[in-house]
């Protein structure tokens, strides 16, 4: 048995070392997290962009030149028509930023909520032109289109693919939509549209400029001028679900940078960067 004031003292110790104890153990867990503060260049990241079927090209030219000023962040695509790449988010689709060939699938986004604020922007245009294969001598203008030597005639599908609403909106404009609606293959993108020109299975498409300018299987045979169709504008937005907003913001700055804008250009896009 301990004398009482013994008892004290040995009580009196061990509050002592409980407390310093304690202290040492909230020090522990205030202790500020350095990697939350790091910058988005140093934090790894994966971020997964839908993106029109018509920016393959050029988003794959752009992957390189990011990742040497942003080695962590990895870069994950997803191309499709706008349409389908809209279903698969509203769905519930990982996806930290998607990139539409027009307003429509960007706005019904929005309006659903699914859009982190103040992130949309438009990034680019481009134009709508009429294709044939390389060696063609057939079609030479849209009124073309109508000859009975042209039997197919390579669309995007307009119900989900932009470029399909594009070229349905020249078609009519133009007056002859009725009349070659027959012709009309419809393809489940705007590549697979281009597709089908390259490789002779339809013997005009209408698409992007930018595809047409990624092959030298077809050519240009004619531009559609602006008052036939809607603007051929490309929205950028970030989504309100991904987990890396400031790597996202990142990448949507390069974007619209220098390095980006001169591949844009070589493609045929013109950067708004608005």
């Amino acid at each position: 048995m301990l004398p009482i004031n013994n008892k004290r003292i040995f009580a009196f110790l061990s509050w002592v070392c409980l407390s310093l104890l304690l202290v040492v153990g909230c020090n522990q867990t205030t202790t500020p997290n350095l990697s939350s503060t790091a910058s988005p260049a140093s934090q790894s990241a994966t971020l997964t962009i839908s993106a029109a079927a018509s920016l393959k090209d050029a988003m794959e030219a752009i992957k390189p030149l990011y990742a040497k000023e942003n080695s962590n962040v990895k870069l994950t695509y997803n191309f499709g028509s706008s349409g389908a790449l809209q279903q698969q988010i509203e769905q519930g689709a990982g996806v930290d930023i998607f990139i539409s060939a027009a307003t429509k699938q960007v706005d019904a986004l929005q309006k659903k909520g699914l859009l982190l604020d103040g992130t949309r922007k438009d990034l680019l245009k481009n134009q709508i032109v009429l294709i044939a294969p390389q060696n063609s001598t057939v079609v030479a203008d849209f009124k073309d289109l109508t000859k009975p030597s042209v039997k197919k005639i390579a669309l995007g599908e307009p119900k989900s693919v932009p470029a399909g609403q594009y070229a349905q909106q020249v078609l009519t404009s133009s007056k002859i939509f009725g009349q070659i609606k027959s012709k009309a293959v419809y393809a489940k993108d705007v590549r697979q549209a281009l597709n089908y020109v390259e490789s002779g299975n339809a013997d005009a498409g209408i698409v992007y400029l930018s595809d047409a300018k990624s092959t030298p299987k077809v050519k240009i045979v004619a531009t559609a001028p602006e008052n036939t169709h809607s603007p051929v504008v490309y929205p950028i937005a970030i989504l309100k679900s991904t987990k890396n907003v400031d790597a996202a913001k990142n990448f949507v700055q390069f974007l619209s940078g220098n390095q980006a804008k001169t591949v844009f250009e070589k493609q045929g896009f013109t950067v708004t960067g608005s």
